[in-house]
């Protein structure tokens, strides 16, 4: 069976196209998240303290 140029040519681009396309979809996303938009049960148990009374935003120590 004979294969035309064009059909090798068409096979070829497509070939290229999926490859780069594999390629740039290959990306990580990092979310940063503030440590005032996280609840202090979450913050807590992310530092590992017995206690959430320091990341709740009504227990906080007004300072001058």
């Amino acid at each position: 069976m004979k294969t035309s140029k064009f059909t090798k040519f068409a096979v070829i681009i497509m070939v290229i196209l999926f490859v780069v396309l594999s390629v740039i979809s290959c990306t990580t996303h990092t979310h940063s998240t503030s440590s005032s938009k996280i609840p202090p049960g979450q913050a807590k148990k992310m530092s590992g303290s017995k206690s959430a009374k320091a990341y709740a935003p009504g227990q906080q120590k007004k300072s001058r």
